[in-house]
């Protein structure tokens, strides 16, 4: 039976309420509940879950609904003491903060009259009229929000150009301004590495290598994956490759993309070619086959950061930086086990993989995605967790571990699956010990194979750092203490199970040619505010989730939190009106 609550004006942000559903859901008893925002988008939620009622229909956006299926209807008294108890919990925490909290656009701007950037993280409707605020009053924009409809991602960026301004995003996960990590970004050492990047993890993945290896990042500047897409045009990677070559303290520049729409991909190469500074590429999916001039094209997100460190020390640039043995002693796998199941909370990860595997196959090294697979053959999947489809009123899988579970589970029982391959993703904004969280599957899953005689083998790595607070050498022991294979990199990961089903990919020998002086040129002046961004440490103002604040905290720079409500309770039609009132 399905009982509905609706607390009105209680706007609570949508990380919050999904961890609360999942703290809730434990509840003896129910077999079902959801605690989510009213709004028409997560009203389809509740309908794809089954737990729609007439109570629904007339609550608002700024309502907080909750819907929970028991048949004891005591059960339901438990649950409102559980919200009460986490919310109050929530707001005592949120006493002790090192900032100011306010309720609009105005007071944030006095409270902080030198900020320069806004962090907008608002449900995606909402999140363009916020960005537009935000631009109007000469900030930059960091724009985590997603399902923003691409006529409003050329709008917003369009206008940002014109005023000399950036916008990163829509749907941007990882930024790194001047040594600060905004939104989910490791803990970083700075350097003289700069990079703009269409992927968020795959800024991570490449981030956390140079950290590694002893070197820094001066900037990550994301732009969001559909920057270099038609009709965008990478007004967003454009502006921030010339703010890098501009930049005095940055030496080597390297470009991270998502399969780019060709004619946008090559502008940006073009643009590369006169830059002063080397350059890293990679184009995801592209398997390149030489070096031209001051362009050096990767094939993997490993080999990216490798040829960035070995260019800022000045060592020569090797012609493969993927080969290596990554072959398992003493396999042992019933006939039939031939299958890789990649089970990835990072999107940029999960398409490497796949990349790696479709390649190991012959089938080329082009992308698809279906239904979060960026990767269904022979038995071998590959799948993006952290897809649109798996994160409807769920947390990402970086915070929240329970479909990753699911899915450990799931590939145990396929009787094809010779190995098990997972990405571990610390940082801010990641879960706190991911390794502790999901060794219990993962060891119930090897267990399963061992009572059906067969063996299992499960591959990871950790992307981090030591300086991130989840600890990054622990994550590493609780994974080997359990008998899982750890790597250093997603490359070397995938490599060491395509090793174990008896597979390899083939890589290029890369060549390095000289270019004549390329025959377009470029103007490669930026604005004065673009200019002060990269030359000053970050001043933010936070709209939306209140947890981005930890990681500026951290880092000492000045920050405001913009406590975000929706205007008119949400009502759409109110809110649109009053818009165009002011």
């Amino acid at each position: 039976m399905l009982h509905t609550i609706i607390q009105k004006n209680s706007y609570q942000d949508s990380i919050n309420l999904m961890l609360l559903t999942n703290a809730v859901a434990t509840t003896e008893g129910i077999s079902k509940v959801q605690i989510m925002m009213a709004t028409p988008a997560n009203k389809d939620i509740f309908k794809d879950a089954g737990l729609y009622t007439e109570e629904l229909e007339t609550a608002e956006s700024n309502d907080m609904a909750i819907v929970v299926d028991t048949e004891d209807a005591g059960k339901v008294e438990e649950v409102l003491e559980k919200v009460e108890q986490y919310l109050k919990d929530q707001s005592i925490s949120g006493k002790t903060q090192a900032f100011e909290t306010v309720r609009t656009w105005d007071r944030a701007i006095k409270t902080l009259p030198n900020a320069n950037m806004a962090l907008i993280s608002v449900p995606g409707q909402y999140a363009a009229e916020e960005a537009n605020k935000a631009l109007d009053m000469g900030l930059h924009v960091f724009l985590f929000s997603d399902n923003i409809p691409v006529v409003d991602e050329v709008q917003l960026k369009q206008k940002a150009h014109e005023k000399g301004l950036l916008v990163m995003g829509p749907d941007c996960g990882t930024g790194i301004i001047d040594g600060v990590p905004i939104a989910f970004a490791n803990v970083i050492n700075k350097g003289r590495i700069g990079i703009v990047g269409a992927s968020g993890t795959g800024i991570q993945e490449v981030t956390t290598i140079i950290d590694r290896l002893g070197e820094g990042v001066s900037h990550a500047i994301g732009t969001g994956g559909r920057d270099l897409k038609e009709p965008i045009g990478a007004i967003t990677m454009m502006d921030g490759i010339k703010a890098l070559e501009n930049h005095p303290q940055t030496d080597v520049i390297v470009v991270i993309s998502k399969p780019p729409a060709k004619e946008v991909r090559n502008q940006v190469v073009e643009l590369l070619h006169s830059l002063s500074k080397p350059v890293v590429t990679i184009f995801l999916g592209e398997k390149p086959t030489k070096h031209e001039g001051n362009i050096y094209q990767a094939y993997t997100l490993a080999e990216t950061a490798q040829i960035a460190v070995d260019l800022l020390r000045g060592n020569e640039i090797k012609a493969d930086y993927n080969a290596g043995d990554f072959s398992v002693p003493y396999v042992s796998l019933k006939q039939g086990q031939t299958a890789i199941k990649g089970l990835f909370s990072g999107g940029t990860m999960a398409s490497e993989a796949a990349v790696l595997i479709s390649d190991s196959l012959g089938l080329g090294t082009q992308i698809t995605n279906e239904d979060g697979y960026v990767l269904k053959r022979d038995g071998h999947e590959v799948v993006d967790l952290g897809d649109d489809k798996y994160t409807q009123g769920k947390p990402h899988p970086m915070i929240d571990p329970e479909t990753r579970a699911k899915f450990i589970e799931k590939a145990a029982q396929d009787e094809k699956t010779a190995v098990i391959l997972l990405d571990f993703v610390l940082g801010y904004g990641s879960h706190e010990d991911m390794a502790s969280a999901l060794l219990p599957s993962i060891q119930k899953a090897v267990a399963h194979a061992k009572e059906n005689d067969r063996s299992l083998y499960v591959v990871a790595f950790v992307c981090g750092t030591e300086n991130d607070p989840q600890d990054y050498q622990g994550h590493i022991n609780r994974l080997q203490g359990a008998g899982i294979i750890v790597k250093n990199n997603n490359n070397e990961a995938v490599r060491t199970a395509l090793s174990i089903v008896g597979l390899q990919v083939h890589d290029e020998q890369k060549a390095h040619e000289v270019t004549e002086t390329p025959a377009k040129e470029f103007d490669l002046t930026v604005s004065e505010q673009i200019m002060a961004f990269v030359n000053t440490k970050p001043s933010i103002i936070n709209v939306g989730l209140k947890s981005f604040t930890d990681a500026i905290v951290a880092n000492g720079t000045p920050v405001v939190q913009y406590d975000w409500r929706p205007i008119a309770g949400g009502n759409e039609r109110m809110r649109k009106i009053l818009s165009l009132l002011k």
